[in-house]
């Protein structure tokens, strides 16, 4: 491990995915982080590893009480936040938006976009206050370009998207960066919280291709935030080398 860095980070959704491997990987170079979650046995085991330099926080992104409540009551050696990775985020269902569940629609814009507000607007006034900080979000290439099923999940997406274009604008002058993060096919639990569980359906989506990993997001995310400060990185879309764009479809009339 290189030496302490007196930097602290939050990640949120740190219990698997990016967010376990960013955690990891932010600890690994010597950062303070706060590994947030609602997976508390999770969280434990993160800290089990890195001893005192990892503070657990059993969290749900979409309570704005419990955020304010853990926020507040972070011990004085943390309580200073410096890189916000707003990670935690899902995917649920594949149906067209004729077939999908209202109740999945629900659970995505709570966590992909009022999970990401509520903690981006707890802890940014600390960081203008301070005139140091760093947001990154991750956000997806489902903000960028439409696919079936993608209906929901793609909307939130995009909403990551424009709200970091309008942070970086709310933020000139101020010297917080922010940074959104736009992965392609990665292979972690996404699929299989998309499928509620199936694995065989989640299996099949990476069948065949070399996706992207946990630490390729982690890496991207770890580069940006150690640019040096008067550079900021706007954006890093990255797929892996076995996806590309499709070419657009055409209903044929038929008769």
């Amino acid at each position: 491990m290189t030496n302490f860095i007196e930097k602290t980070v939050m990640v949120t959704g740190a219990s698997s995915g990016f967010g376990l491997a960013t955690a990891k990987g932010f600890a690994n170079k010597g950062y303070k982080v706060i590994a947030a979650a609602r997976r508390r046995e999770r969280l434990e085991k993160l800290q089990a590893e890195f001893g005192g330099q990892v503070y657990v926080m059993p969290l749900d992104v979409t309570s704005q009480e419990q955020i304010n409540r853990m926020i507040d009551g972070l011990p004085e050696n943390f309580a200073q936040i410096d890189i916000l990775v707003n990670n935690a985020g899902l995917a649920l269902g594949l149906e067209p938006a004729h077939k999908a569940e209202l109740t999945d629609w629900d659970q995505m814009v709570d966590t992909n976009i009022k999970g990401l507000y509520l903690m981006t607007r707890k802890i940014l006034p600390k960081m203008v206050e301070h005139k140091n900080g760093h947001i990154i979000n991750i956000g997806s290439i489902a903000g960028n370009y439409a696919y079936p099923g993608g209906n929901a999940y793609g909307a939130t997406k995009a909403f990551v998207k424009q709200f970091s274009r309008n942070l970086r604008a709310d933020l000139l002058g101020t010297q917080v960066r922010v940074t959104n993060i736009e992965p392609g096919l990665a292979e972690t639990e996404f699929s299989l919280i998309r499928f509620h569980g199936d694995k065989t359906k989640a299996d099949k989506v990476y069948e065949n291709t070399q996706a992207l990993t946990a630490n390729d997001i982690a890496n991207a995310v770890i580069w940006a935030a150690e640019q040096p400060v008067h550079v900021n990185i706007n954006s890093i879309e990255l797929m892996p080398t076995s996806q590309a764009w499709a070419a657009l479809t055409i209903d044929k009339i038929q008769g």
